[in-house]
């Protein structure tokens, strides 16, 4: 399995979004490219959390390979300071209940998705001067609420602003920066995954290894 999940969130396979997310993966050696305008799925959560529909095969196969990647990239455009409609229903049919969070007994999320690391490659129109004003909601909904949530603890945003009005050669850098990104991931993926697993001692019972990337307790920043 590939040690990292790149889905790509744009419904259009022409869009910079989409070269971006190749660009990432080709570069990564490693990497899993994730077009969900591909899939095969029913975008709607028709009866909210009332009632679980039965799971598409493209939805079971992109939950396994999203619980198996150590890394974990989304690559989207901010579209009326949301994402789209085919990521939103990914996140709503794909990201369950007691499978990718649960809730403590205090009612705090705890992730289950066992990724260490995950990047937000955030596109948009909005011009870098208006971004602190719009403040990017999508950046929020994404990396924090819902990587973050899943359980993938650290979360790197990387945003390319006003790209109505890019120059290509400002393009360019982009396409640039997310093959550099790609390459330099794909480094440290292979470095770790030849890491030796830990060993239990008597201190530390083997049922504390049994998750090297188990879940873990998000701390939600007010």
């Amino acid at each position: 399995m590939p040690s990292a999940l790149v889905i790509d969130g744009h419904p259009d396979s022409r869009s910079l979004t989409a070269e971006l997310a190749r660009r990432y993966t080709a570069a990564h050696g490693d990497a899993r490219l994730l077009a969900l305008r591909d899939l095969d799925f029913d975008p709607h959560l028709r009866f909210g959390y009332r009632e679980r529909m039965p799971l598409e095969p493209d939805l079971t196969d992109a939950k396994a390979a999203l619980h198996e990647a150590a890394n974990v990239v989304v690559a989207t455009p901010l579209w009326w300071g949301s994402v789209p409609a085919v990521l939103k229903g990914f996140f709503d049919r794909a990201l369950l209940p007691q499978q990718e969070y649960r809730y403590s007994p205090s009612g705090l999320p705890v992730g289950l998705v066992g990724a260490d690391r995950g990047r937000l490659l955030l596109l948009a129109d909005t011009p870098w001067f208006f971004a602190p004003i719009t403040g990017l909601p999508a950046q929020t909904q994404v990396a924090r609420n819902t990587m973050k949530l899943c359980g993938i603890r650290s979360v790197r945003t990387h945003r390319m602003l006003g790209v109505k009005t890019a120059s290509s050669a400002k393009i360019e850098g982009w396409l640039e920066r997310a093959s550099r990104l790609g390459a330099a991931d794909g480094a440290r993926d292979r470095a770790s995954a030849v890491l030796p697993e830990p060993t239990a001692t008597p201190s530390e019972p083997a049922a504390a290894w049994s998750g090297a990337r188990r879940a873990r307790r998000l701390r939600v920043a007010p």
